[in-house]
Order: structure tokens, then sequence, then C-alpha cells
């Protein structure tokens, strides 16, 4: 059965990348790639072997090391696992500045803002430094959850992050269908992101149905 709609919410739960974070461009993926010494005609083949190890890597059950190591089929030296790690982190640090600023507008309300997203160890560190941050009353980042969306786990601890008692009063924002999902059965208020500022905006302001 369906629950009506309240006035106001109490908090919001954010993704990051896909809402927040601009998706990579092919030509970041193309330079990855060929950090990786992966052949230009072959990009499918390199971005398969990405994220065929990349919920355990998200999830802090892989090092740096291991991850790559998983994706090229060999140990990575020292000087080309630092590059491999730069070049994947850059892929994920550009925002959408109508997102941003959408999130400002809220934030200025009042509203508490927690970040839920399936990011490895180094990325979390680097997303930590930038001036959006700033917004989150906490951000929770899965290698240090040691759990990825869409597990049950990281939606409670995201709730009790916010401090909110009731879930529907909750909104969970995310780019995926499977992370919205899980995230209503958890009995939080979703928004399935598609790319349309507007829509972000209007679900931060609900009105009684």
């Amino acid at each position: 059965m369906t629950r009506p709609r309240t006035t106001g919410l109490d908090a919001v739960i954010l993704d990051y990348n896909g809402v927040i974070g601009l998706q990579p461009t092919h030509t970041q993926w193309l330079r990855l790639a060929r950090t990786a010494s992966w052949p230009d005609d072959d990009l499918t083949g390199f971005q398969h072997a990405f994220w065929s190890a990349r919920e355990p890597y998200d999830a802090g059950q892989l090092s740096d090391l291991a991850y790559w190591a998983r994706v090229l089929g060999s140990h990575p030296g020292p000087r080309l696992l630092h590059e491999l790690r730069t070049a994947d982190t850059d892929m994920w640090t550009g925002t959408d500045e109508r997102v941003l600023s959408v999130l400002q507008r809220a934030h200025a309300t009042g509203l508490p803002m927690v970040l839920l997203s399936n990011a490895p160890a180094h990325l979390s560190d680097v997303l930590d430094t930038h001036p959006w941050r700033r917004m989150m009353h906490q951000a929770l980042y899965s290698a240090r959850l040691q759990v990825c969306k869409p597990d049950p786990a990281a939606y409670e601890h995201a709730l009790k992050a916010t401090g909110a008692g009731d879930p529907w009063r909750v909104l969970f924002v995310d780019d995926r269908a499977d992370n919205c999902r899980a995230a209503e059965e958890a009995g939080l208020r979703t928004l399935h992101y598609t790319g349309y500022p507007a829509d972000l905006a209007a679900a931060l302001t609900p009105t009684a149905a």
C-alpha cells in the first residue's frame, strides 16, 4: 500500500556519481585505458575488466594494487599504479553545478544532507576535500562502511546518520534504479534521478497529496 505523502522532509540521502558527480567522458575513459596500455580499439573490453572487480574494490575488500592487478591481469609497478589511480580518480571528480545549486538552496533551509556513495578509499579521501562536501552532514563511502549499495546495511547506516526517526520523511536520490528499489524496501522515499535538476528541486520541496 502506498503511504500518503507528507509535507516537508527531515533529511535527504544523496548518491554521488550520476547525481552530484558527472559521468566520465569518452576521453577520460580513453586516457585511463591508454594508461593501462589497453588497445584503443577495445575500450569496451577495458570497461568490462574495470567494472568486473569494482564492487569488492568499492567495498574496501581490495587494495589499489589488488584491484588493478585484477583489471590488468598482472601486478603494476609503483609508478604505473600511481598513474592508474590518479587517472581513475580524476574521472569521478567533475560535478554538476546545476545540481549543486539545487543542493545549496536546500542546505540554506537547514535540511540535513547525507552522502551515500559506492567509492573506493582513495576517491573517498579526495571527494572529502571538495567544497561541496561541507554541505553534507555526513559522507558515507562504501570503502569505509565495508558494504556497497544496494545492500540493506548501507541504507541503515545512512538513515542513522540523518538522525531522522521516520524513513518516509527521508528522501533517497540515486541514478540507479536498483539502488532506489532497495531504498524503498528500507522504507525511504526515493527519487530515481535521470539528469534533470528540476526533478531534484521539486522532490526536495514535496507537497501534500
